[in-house]
């Protein structure tokens, strides 16, 4: 009876009655004024003149279209229900809810989160030059998914990291993980190997000096002692390297010819070395060794020195061939004298010669005696 009593009375007087949950909050306006913002219970509100927002606060941020009004008018509403936080122009703001990262505030923006839902906490941290954030707090940011407020590169082992923002050269990085704000600044990290590295230089053309045209092939050990300079210096220092190498060995090996080329290989290494060091030094480079790996010859060239060589090698072993000859000559000569001199050494030479005669032969008849045999099948002298 009560109930209807009250619904009559709500109804002749203009009124009604709004009911709201505990998670949930109504902003009233009266004759377009804000005057009120209700928590959970019944709510007795005039039916004309009224407007309404109802918000959901497990959605944590209260959006509507008289936020910035609400604080203007009635501050004393929005500090009673409502959190603001703001970020200033050279910092970002991360939001903790009850300690965990919720929201980070980028330079310049604001967020307004309704009070009740928190506890709400805020970290502040300054902008630097080079927009680094800590790598601890980049740690949390990820656990907690909040990975698209800034960018993260990795410098590998042995190489190092030359950061440049806004295209300005700021430092190295250290080998490891390193996040950087998304501030509409660009910041871009160029990774520099520091190891000994290995560069070649293939199929390089020269014309030597009695104008035959050959093809080499370079290497170079070379290693970065100086990032800055070698990153600050050339647009690209393995390009100012290449170039080198190849100006370095056209200007010595064009001054020689071919002969002495192919003669002096180790020697002409070493004079274009010497250039090449001293250039790439300017640069922060430091090269180690220099080898001229292979001489290419032309087709038609190739041919002619094999036939050279070809000719070189039988005249050797001609003269060799002599030189045998000789010596065999006089061996002979040597035993014929011994021989001669010595019939008991001829003797002997000749049951030799008839041993091996017998050995070829199936039978052997003696007609005279072992005498006769000796004395008519071999007769060397009278």
């Amino acid at each position: 009876m009560t109930h209807i009593l009250t619904r009559t009375l709500d109804r002749l007087t203009g009124h009604d009655r709004v009911t709201l949950m505990e998670t949930e909050r109504m902003l009233v306006l009266t004759k377009g004024r804000i005057t009120a913002i209700l928590g959970p219970g019944e709510h007795r509100l005039k039916t004309r003149d009224t407007v309404r927002e109802v918000h959901n606060i497990e959605r944590l941020r209260f959006t509507s279209p008289y936020a910035r009004v609400l604080f203007r008018e009635r501050p004393d509403l929005a500090e009673a229900h409502l959190t603001e936080v703001r970020a200033e122009a050279d910092e970002v703001a991360v939001i903790l809810r009850e300690g965990v990262p919720y929201e980070v505030l980028l330079p310049d923006t604001r967020l307004v989160l309704w009070a009740v839902a928190g506890p709400w906490t805020v970290e502040r941290h300054a902008l630097t030059d080079t927009l680094a954030l800590p790598t601890a707090l980049a740690r949390r940011l990820t656990r907690t998914g909040l990975t698209t407020v800034f960018n993260a590169t990795e410098v590998a082992e042995g190489h190092v990291g030359m950061l440049t923002v806004d295209g300005v050269l700021m430092g190295r990085l250290d080998p490891g993980t390193h996040a950087f704000w998304k501030v509409g600044r660009h910041v871009a990290v160029k990774q520099v190997d520091l190891r000994t590295q290995a560069h070649e230089v293939t199929g390089q053309e020269i014309l030597t000096k009695d104008r035959v045209t050959i093809r080499v092939n370079l290497t170079a050990d070379y290693r970065v002692t100086d990032p800055e300079r070698a990153v600050g210096a050339v647009k690209d220092f393995e390009e100012a390297l290449h170039r080198a190498l190849q100006l370095a060995f056209r200007k010595t090996l064009g001054a020689l010819t071919l002969d002495r080329l192919l003669a002096e290989k180790v020697t002409v290494d070493a004079e274009a070395a010497k250039t090449v060091r001293a250039e790439m030094a300017r640069i922060g480079i430091e090269v180690g060794e220099i080898a001229l790996k292979d001489v290419i010859l032309p087709g038609e060239m190739r041919e002619i020195l094999t036939a050279v060589v070809a000719a070189e090698k039988e005249a050797e072993a001609n003269v060799i061939r002599r030189r045998e000859e000789t010596n065999a000559t006089r061996s002979l000569l040597n035993t014929a004298k011994v021989m001669a001199e010595n019939p008991v050494m001829l003797r002997l030479k000749e049951l030799e010669a008839l041993e091996t005669i017998a050995g070829k032969v199936e039978r052997l008849t003696v007609h005279n005696g072992t005498e006769g045999l000796m004395t008519d099948l071999v007769r060397l002298r009278d």
